[in-house]
């Protein structure tokens, strides 16, 4: 029984990755490839050399691209890892070989909401994706395997090697206009994807310091239904006990949250953090 759950479990994930890596090419070409806009990623790289020699499609060289740098990050990645990138790399190449052949010119005639409009679809689609364990491999295999030996994070690693991929479609399309719609593209993707990955779940932590804590948490309870934990804390400038109250909910509590602590105890301190990711009981599913 458990094994069939696991199974549908995979068949649903692929079949939303499959939906977010069409939307992803779709973006790409039927809006910024015709217009010759790039962006970052194997896909920014592919798109360059396809405006270089215009007779290598996308998906060819995505493909080929993608299958290289598996190759190499083989033994440092993992072959679970190396394995479903190739899987949804061929995925990935299929729907740009097939949006190629289908969108000749741009859906839309300003290039400006194109840039938008196409940044914004392979954002969602990269994101939607990444979200059910898929990946568009490129940059993102490059940074895991820099950031395997070397102290430098995945965020500035992939920042970096969009900017150098943007940055050289220059040399090719000879259009300072174009290379700026490219940078767009680069932000909108990045906000956009992240906005997909984390921002629908967004959930904050609570800290709360307040000689009302107990009436706080039962406000909190009665009138949002959410669970309150308490904390042991020492103060150590007047050297007393104190408890702290500690509170994670989603963000569409946020303001109600704050509003009973201030009409609690308008003098308590608070300390709001994001939490990008809450897994348990009325938040996240774990996904492994």
């Amino acid at each position: 029984m458990k094994k069939n759950i696991n199974i549908l479990s995979e068949i649903k994930n692929y079949f939303f990755i499959c939906i977010g890596l069409a939307i992803f090419a779709f973006g790409w070409t039927a809006f910024m490839i015709p217009n010759q806009i790039t962006g970052g990623g194997v896909a920014g790289i592919s798109a360059i050399i396809y405006f270089a020699t215009n007779t290598i499609p996308v998906g060819v060289s995505t493909l080929v691209l993608n299958i290289i740098l598996v190759a190499i990050a083989w033994k440092v990645l993992g072959s679970k890892f190396c394995i479903n990138t190739i899987i949804c790399t061929i995925i990935l190449s299929t729907f740009f070989s097939i949006g190629q052949s289908i969108f000749k010119e741009s859906l839309v005639d300003n290039m400006f909401m194109c840039t938008v409009i196409g940044s914004g679809l392979a954002g969602f689609g990269a994101g939607l994706s990444i979200f059910y364990g898929g990946n568009t491999g490129g940059t993102d295999i490059i940074a895991m395997m820099i950031g395997k030996y070397r102290n430098i994070s995945y965020g500035r690693v992939t920042l970096y090697a969009n900017i150098f991929i943007v940055g050289s479609s220059y040399f090719v399309v000879h259009s300072v206009d174009k290379l700026v719609y490219s940078m767009v593209v680069m932000f909108v993707y990045i906000y956009v994807s992240d906005m997909v990955i984390d921002g629908y779940r967004q959930s904050y932590q609570f800290m709360i310091f307040s000689s009302k804590n107990q009436e706080i948490a039962d406000k909190i309870s009665e009138e949002l239904h959410r669970g309150a934990t308490f904390l042991k804390g020492y103060g150590a400038y007047y050297k007393t006990e104190s408890d702290v109250l500690l509170i994670i909910a989603h963000k569409t509590d946020k303001n109600r949250i704050i509003k009973i602590i201030k009409d609690t105890d308008p003098t308590s301190f608070i300390s709001v953090t994001k939490a990008n990711s809450v897994f348990g009981k009325n938040f996240d599913r774990l996904r492994v």
